[in-house]
């Protein structure tokens, strides 16, 4: 499925580049020494090069003072050859992680994340869509999960995938329960689900008890193990044996989560270019 979009992300590169002359350019931008953050910029990196995106790098891994991190940010906004803002979360905690969001211009915010984006996605008007929502909403439409009518939880409230892609489901016209990990007995919402989302940053914390039969599950989380081993947040081997469907962890949300970057870059190119 990723690689379908990013296929067509190509399509639509090359043809903005014939067009305009202009190659859709995603700055990318790292502040601190994360691993993880690390091995996510080299992913997108890697991918933006084999759909014809340009990237320019930006990275700190000694750190930036704020005042310094929104100069960057400012200059980026301005800068007419830059048609998207990648910040890579999470910041170092001297960072102000919203203010450095919000200095983001709306229309070069690749991520989805500034109020403005969001506040367009609540009132049914979105704009640019938050990339692993997206993602999400593109497996379930893959592969025909009825949404009209149907029983959907989310686990997880983070403004980057629980409540963006609980509005996505809203406005699929799913009847939606917002969970998370305070949530007085977890289990009797999950049961529930017809459709199942979690993202709650917890290693395993749907157990097979807690699915319902035939349950389409989605699974956003992706933690490491003392052991090193790569798991969800949903315990997939009991889990699978009772559900209709489920994604893997590795290898199932997190491919899309990047082309759908590489789609919102691209459709941040068309907008400044005036070729929507």
């Amino acid at each position: 499925m990723a690689q379908k979009v990013l296929a067509e992300v190509k399509t639509g590169v090359t043809a903005l580049r014939d067009r305009t002359g202009a190659t859709p350019t995603l700055a990318v931008v790292l502040v601190g020494d994360f691993p993880a953050s690390r091995i996510y910029i080299a992913t997108k990196k890697k991918m933006a090069a084999e759909v014809g995106i340009a990237s320019r790098d930006f990275l700190y891994p000694g750190g930036l003072s704020q005042p310094d991190l929104l100069a960057l940010l400012r200059r980026l906004n301005a800068d007419p050859a830059v048609h998207g803002i990648l910040l890579q979360l999470p910041l170092p905690q001297e960072c102000d992680e919203d203010e450095a969001i919000e200095a983001i211009a709306p229309l070069k915010d690749v991520d989805g994340f500034h109020p403005t984006n969001l506040g367009h996605l609540l009132a049914g008007t979105p704009t640019v869509i938050p990339c692993t929502p997206a993602g999400v909403m593109e497996i379930l439409d893959h592969y025909g999960v009825e949404l009209k009518g149907a029983e959907a939880v989310v686990v997880g409230r983070s403004r980057i995938v629980g409540k963006p892609l609980a509005q996505l489901l809203l406005a699929r016209h799913a009847t939606v329960t917002m969970c998370h990990t305070r949530t007085r007995d977890l289990a009797a919402h999950t049961r529930r689900a017809e459709v199942l989302c979690v993202a709650a940053g917890r290693p395993q914390v749907i157990t097979g008890e807690m699915v319902r039969e035939g349950a389409v599950v989605v699974d956003v989380g992706i933690n490491r193990l003392e052991s090193g081993k790569l798991v969800g947040d949903v315990e997939f081997d009991l889990v699978s044996k009772c559900a209709r469907a489920i994604t893997p962890v590795p290898g199932g949300v997190g491919p899309m989560t990047v082309a759908m970057l590489m789609k919102n870059t691209l459709q941040a190119a068309r907008r400044h270019l005036g070729a929507v």
